[in-house]
């Protein structure tokens, strides 16, 4: 054997990633992917190559595209999650101050929007897949950190605040979310996606005072 030919119980061995790690890679590519290409650009051969293992190592954890793409929708989600509640924390004044009140609903959804308009393919793949979000339990501690959850402890506030008459809370969230979700699909990949900056801000800025004076 020559000097240089390592042993057979010598011969290098390929490092194997743990499981997990495997798993939140691809997660993490899928989201990558997601944001510069959509829902569409989601996909398990591409996210495997992103990572750096071979395609069929991707089935050890999702059955299917599908499996992948509903990881990425909740990852999307949560990070216009994170986002909502950054740009919460940044508005001062006391729970149950009317004015404070209305400043976090407004920064909800100034967050909404903005996220919409920087994350377009994020925000189309955060709704992607049907029934990924539980949008009913109202009362459950997980769901306090949806954007839903957040646009809802808002609400309470507001009727906390003497803001919002109490009788017309509840379901209110919904036509409410439907408002800024609009005016997010028209400005971003809508008939009005073309229109100014100057212009689009201005139809956000509208949408929001409309829903804060529809509210008293």
């Amino acid at each position: 054997m020559d000097k240089g030919e390592a042993a057979p119980d010598q011969a290098p061995r390929s490092r194997r990633r743990p499981r997990g790690d495997v798993r939140a890679g691809l997660i993490a590519a899928g989201v990558e992917l997601a944001r510069s290409g959509g829902p569409e650009a989601v996909v398990l051969r591409e996210a495997t190559r992103i990572v750096g293992v071979v395609p069929n190592a991707a089935y050890r954890h999702f059955a299917d595209r599908d499996q992948l793409l509903a990881e990425v929708c909740t990852a999307a989600m949560n990070e216009l999650a994170d986002r909502m509640t950054a740009d919460l924390t940044r508005i001062r004044g006391k729970r149950g101050n009317p004015d404070a009140a209305r400043r976090r609903l407004g920064a909800i959804g100034s967050a909404y929007l903005k996220f919409a308009r920087k994350e377009p393919g994020l925000f189309a793949t955060a709704f992607a897949v049907p029934r990924q979000h539980s949008y009913a339990d109202r009362d459950g501690a997980s769901n306090r950190s949806t954007p839903l959850g957040l646009l809802r402890t808002a609400l309470d506030e507001l009727v906390e605040a003497g803001v919002l008459d109490p009788q017309r809370r509840d379901g209110i969230e919904y036509p409410i979310w439907s408002i800024v979700h609009g005016t997010a699909e028209l400005t971003g990949q809508g008939p009005l996606r073309d229109a100014p900056d100057a212009e689009l801000r201005r139809i956000e800025s509208l949408t929001l005072t409309f829903i804060s004076n529809s509210l008293t």
